[in-house]
């Protein structure tokens, strides 16, 4: 391994290690004190715990992580399960330690701050470590093992798996308002990491059918110093050629292409579509 290659290394797991450390912080100093959940392995070993707090939602979480990885590792390869075993010893850690320092919550008497704090830290958390090629494996595992048998939704089934998670909390906290904002965090924790992954840099593809393309390129080309490709088609009723204009752009600049459009063809026929990913020049390097 060369120097840079181990630079590249170290940045990815101190930004994964920063991300589940955020967390984890979300988890023990917000939420885990009031009693409040969400989904994911974290959901269900916090209802164990509350039921149970002899033993950390931390060691919990572990515990079921490694029982998961053993019955997935043939399944999804040893690559994500190496990786999931590593984030989760990390993120487990700092579960027990958060416990430990906070036995009862940073803003007490208050248990909707803390829910959207806490969900917020979280989501962040979460994000930012599933930006670096990090993952929390948990129910990410089961899903995957289900989805690659069974020609089933990803998000739909997450989604029912941690609802379901977040409603059978109640048989151990029996408390309704608690209930209501372990909800509330299961959903803003799903904003915010979404933000985290690909809010903030989210990105546009246009495709333009217009006669004046060239002159829209030239235009995007000087204006807003980005490029543009030429794409051949052939109108299928008509079957007449024409140049269609690709664009792939940060969404700073949606709005200035969609202006420099109008002003070029006002009867320009456009499709606009959110990216998600975009990797080279001037967007993101492939970690």
């Amino acid at each position: 391994m060369n120097a840079k290659k181990f630079l590249i290394l170290i940045e990815k797991y101190f930004f994964i290690t920063l991300g589940l450390a955020l967390f984890a912080f979300g988890w023990t100093a917000f939420l885990i004190p009031n009693q409040v959940t969400g989904g994911g392995i974290n959901g269900i070993a916090s209802i164990i715990y509350f039921a149970n707090p002899t033993v950390s939602v931390g060691v919990w979480v572990f515990l079921m992580n490694i029982v998961l990885v053993a019955v997935a590792w043939k399944i999804l390869g040893k690559r994500f399960c190496v990786d999931t075993i590593i984030c989760t010893v990390i993120m487990s850690l700092f579960m027990m330690i958060g416990q430990w320092l906070f036995p009862k919550p940073i803003v007490p008497n208050d248990p909707f701050m803390c829910a959207m704090v806490g969900s917020a830290l979280a989501g962040v958390g979460v994000g930012l470590a599933l930006n670096y090629g990090g993952n929390t494996g948990g129910t990410d595992i089961i899903v995957l093992m289900i989805s690659k048998y069974r020609n089933v939704s990803y998000g739909r089934l997450t989604l029912y798996l941690n609802i379901l998670i977040v409603l059978s909390s109640y048989l151990t906290v029996h408390d309704p308002v608690k209930l209501v904002y372990s909800v509330l965090v299961l959903f803003a924790y799903m904003l915010f990491s979404d933000l985290v992954i690909d809010g903030y840099k989210q990105s546009f593809q246009f495709m333009v059918f217009s006669a004046k393309n060239q002159e829209i390129a030239e235009r995007i080309n000087k204006e807003l110093k980005r490029g543009a490709t030429f794409l051949k088609g052939t109108g299928s009723y008509n079957r007449t050629e024409s140049d269609v204009l690709l664009i792939v752009a940060h969404r700073t600049d949606r709005v200035n292409i969609i202006r420099i459009i109008k002003e070029v063809d006002d009867s320009a026929f456009i499709s606009i579509s959110k990216v998600q990913s975009v990797f080279g020049k001037n967007f993101e390097k492939i970690r």
